[in-house]
Order: C-alpha cells, then structure tokens, then sequence
C-alpha cells in the first residue's frame, strides 16, 4: 500500500482518468473538470516534485471547486441551444402559416390537411375555400383566424 507521501505525479493522472471515466457514465460536468484538476496537479508535480502531499491536495481541491463553478456559470450564462427544438412539436412549425381550408368551420370546429396529416382546427365560422392562418397550437388543435 502507497502512503500519501510516496504520491508521484503519475498517480493524478490515473486519477484524472479515472475520473474523466466516471463522466462517461454520470454525465454532469463535474467530474470532468475533476479530472482536469487531477491532471493539473500532476503536471505541477512534475515539474516541482518535492510538493508535500497536503498542498498537493489542497490545489487539487481549490481547482476542483474553482472550475466547477466557473463552469456552472459559464452554463447559466450561455444556456445550450436546442439543435431542433420543435423536434416532437411538429405543429409549432405551421404557426404564422396560412392555409386553404377544404371544409367549412362549423360551431368554431374542423378539420384541415397539412403535409398528408389532418390537423384539428378551431377559430371563427368560415365557409369552405376560406384562407386561415394558423395563430398557435392548443395540445393537438392548431387554432386559427381568417387570413
């Protein structure tokens, strides 16, 4: 068994890959940044190798907490967009979109084909052949007003 004062630089950078492998399986970018500290302290290590084992760990700490909150910070300031974020939504992309109805709105209801799928449609009475655009979306319904 090694003794915390028989620790080389060699050994942080097990740890750093020990712990970049536990963020492949726990993703949270912390243990990423973990192991970013681990790695720093190793190289530290090795170019000062006479770096008692206590102050080895205190800057692996200090690191550790200093770039997982900046990086939480850099997060919630630089949120991640969404590469399609109406992925599932898909009659978010017919809002502002106008359209021919076949059938006449009756009672604020009816029913409209767009791309092969038949849309549920709500708005104002309207006779059949009447241009709507499409105002929102309630749950399945794409709710719509006269163009």
């Amino acid at each position: 068994m090694i003794g915390f004062d028989q620790i080389e630089f060699w050994h942080w950078w097990i740890a750093a890959v020990a712990f970049a492998a536990i963020e492949v399986f726990a993703p949270s970018a912390a243990f990423i940044w973990m192991g970013v500290s681990a790695a720093i302290v190793g190289f530290v290590l090795m170019l000062f190798p006479g770096i008692d084992w206590e102050y080895q760990l205190l800057v692996f700490a200090v690191l550790s907490v200093a770039s997982v909150a900046i990086w939480r910070i850099y997060r919630s300031r630089n949120p991640a967009k969404a590469i399609a974020p109406n992925l599932n939504r898909r009659g978010t992309q017919y809002v502002d979109r106008s359209f021919t109805i076949d059938d006449a709105i009756v009672d604020g209801h009816a029913k409209l084909k767009i791309d092969g799928v038949i849309w549920k449609i709500r708005g104002g009475d309207l006779p059949a052949g009447s241009k709507v655009r499409v105002t929102a979306i309630e749950g399945t319904v794409l709710l719509v007003e006269p163009d």
